[in-house]
């Protein structure tokens, strides 16, 4: 089976070495990076992750390049991981180079952001393309240096995947039994892609602590930071009280959607719930939100997106983070207008996403053009 992964971040690395480390698995790794490329090319280096227990995983990539007609050819399976705002791009560039004479899985991990209608819409005319996404990454990974190493995090306990509703049952079982030979959790196929687009993920979490960061009357809303920190194991009291305000919002949409769409999405459960279901014993306390976040191993060293402060001492918050361009300006953005939509209230999904664009001040407004115009109606 040939895979093939779009993207050389942490997530793609990480997949490309654990996918090697199966028998019969071929793994190219399309990349916008020429020094990765290069770094492939030149020499015989092995790619590594290094687990919590301190092991060293190893493998080579069958292709690393920037060729996508080399990355694509012969490929079963196409995983991409790079972040939204990259999606729309990359489709359009692998488009004509996708075999046409059997079927293609092209999913991406994660699958939020509405990937399902994006895909459609880039691949209208692709009859072979079987459109997919994963509910969550299948592993934190963090701390990357490209193309040599990648620290592999917490492992789910349980990998969800769903089809856009075009797919067939046949297809699904298919993308079942490919994953199933790829990673070690076991793969359920969900009913419904909404199942993925309105689980409780990023787009509710960073911006939460974002704005108990550094919104207004936040401790650090006007003062850089002294020392680098950690996204949850130094989130706020107010960070994770927002977020539980941000996801009972989300919850509304679910049920307003399973009203107007006559569907089941009772598996999008209240954040709180789910991270308890997929890291198990990996949180120390699961009391409450604030304990789950700052005492769950499998996000302990992922840090916030800190740079120097280019007008004095200390450090701030990076613009150029993709707690801004995807989480935000896809993620959040999408939630308002699926609520606006389905005439559903979300004052704090509105608010935390109102003052990130204004923070950042360089964000495109609004739902991404490749929501459907005409949903919920025509769903």
């Amino acid at each position: 089976m040939k895979v093939t992964i779009c993207g050389a971040g942490r997530t793609g690395h990480l997949n490309t070495v654990l996918f090697k480390q199966n028998p019969g698995i071929e793994v190219s790794v399309l990349t916008t990076s020429t020094a990765v490329a290069e770094r492939w090319a030149g020499g015989d280096d092995l790619w590594q992750a290094e687990t919590r227990d301190d092991r060293i995983l190893s493998a080579r990539p069958d292709y690393v390049g920037t060729d996508p007609g080399k990355a694509l050819e012969n490929a079963d399976i196409v995983i991409i991981t790079q972040p939204a705002q990259a999606r729309p791009v990359l489709l359009r560039r692998i488009a004509p180079h996708l075999p046409r004479d059997r079927s293609v899985y092209v999913g991406a991990i994660p699958g939020f952001c509405g990937y399902d209608w994006l895909a459609a819409k880039a691949l209208s005319g692709y009859d072979n393309v079987v459109l997919w996404g994963m509910k969550d990454v299948p592993h934190i990974a963090f701390d990357l240096v490209a193309g040599e190493r990648v620290l592999m995090g917490g492992a789910k306990a349980e990998l969800f995947v769903a089809l856009h509703r075009r797919e067939s049952a046949a297809s699904g079982a298919a993308l079942v039994v490919m994953l199933n030979r790829l990673y070690e959790a076991p793969v359920t196929l969900l009913r419904d892609y909404l199942e993925i687009t309105l689980t409780p993920g990023n787009a509710l979490m960073h911006p939460a602590v974002l704005y108990a960061l550094i919104g207004p009357g936040a401790p650090w809303e006007n003062t850089p930071f002294d020392a680098p920190l950690c996204w949850w194991s130094d989130c706020p009291q107010a960070g994770a009280e927002l977020l539980e305000a941000c996801d009972a919002e989300n919850q509304a949409i679910r049920r307003a959607s399973e009203a107007r769409l006559g569907i089941d999405l009772s598996s999008v459960k209240p954040l709180q719930q789910e991270l308890i279901e997929a890291y198990g014993s990996q949180i120390e306390d699961h009391r409450t939100m604030y304990t789950l976040l700052r005492t769950n191993s499998a996000y302990a060293g992922i840090r916030a997106p800190l740079v120097p402060n280019p007008h004095g001492p200390g450090l701030v918050i990076d613009r150029e983070s993709r707690a801004f361009h995807e989480d935000i300006a896809f993620g959040q953005a999408l939630l308002v207008t699926m609520a606006e939509r389905l005439d559903v209230a979300v004052p704090a999904i509105a608010k935390t996403y109102q003052w990130a664009r204004d923070y950042h001040g360089g964000l495109a407004e609004g739902a991404p053009d490749y929501v459907p115009t005409d949903w919920p109606e025509a769903a």
